[in-house]
């Protein structure tokens, strides 16, 4: 199979998109997957004073996390098997690229930033995304893994319901991942649909630190 060529940024929804997306998938994640070591995705709704952090952790060393805040959002991802990771020209690039404003975020120690396969940013003003631009013409054509592991945050809920099935061998249904996609308030009937072991008071606890709403 060839190569994919880095996700175009256009592809990327709006910031507060993004969001709902991020927190959906971790809310699922949570319920689907209650022991925290082996979820895939999470979201800390209290990163930082009026900052958010969302992430993807695969237990291979792929990755990526996004940073919200005041200065807009910005994605940072690393795909292991990328031609591009840890390459040095890249690192350098996105200190160049991204805008001082992400100060906050090019210098998290937690993102690692020195090791790398793309990044994105788009301040609260900019009508799209923008991508770091790889060190060459060359590269830019290279997988860096950013089509397959950004895939969640941009494609249908049923992408969820196959990615359940695959990685944690769970059959979850269409319609309850399609509310949390909606950010449809949490009740018991909707955690019980995902997984009915699932304590209620449990899935509140993760929500609050998501910052997914539930029904009162």
């Amino acid at each position: 199979m060839p190569a994919l060529i880095p996700l175009d940024p256009a592809t990327l929804p709006d910031i507060a998109t993004l969001r709902q997306r991020a927190k959906a998938l971790a809310m699922l994640d949570a319920i689907v997957s209650p022991e925290w070591e082996y979820r895939y995705f999470s979201y800390n709704a209290s990163w930082f004073d009026g900052e958010e952090m969302a992430s993807m952790r695969n237990g291979s060393g792929d990755e990526w996390f996004v940073h919200f805040g005041p200065f807009g959002a910005a994605i940072k991802g690393i795909a292991n098997e990328s031609p591009l990771a840890g390459d040095s020209r890249l690192v350098e690039a996105v200190q160049q690229q991204v805008p001082p404003a992400f100060a906050a975020f090019l210098n998290e120690a937690a993102f690692s930033m020195d090791w790398l396969s793309y990044c994105y940013w788009r301040s609260p003003d900019d009508a799209a995304w923008q991508k770091v631009a790889a060190p060459n013409v060359t590269t830019d054509h290279l997988d860096d893994g950013s089509v397959e592991f950004l895939a969640l945050l941009i494609g249908p809920a049923s992408g969820y319901v196959e990615f359940a099935q695959w990685y944690y061998e769970q059959a979850v249904p269409l319609a309850a991942v399609q509310q949390l996609y909606d950010h449809t308030p949490l009740t018991a009937d909707l955690v019980a649909a995902l997984n009915p072991q699932l304590d209620f008071a449990e899935a509140v606890a993760s929500a609050v630190e998501t910052g997914y709403p539930c029904a009162r």
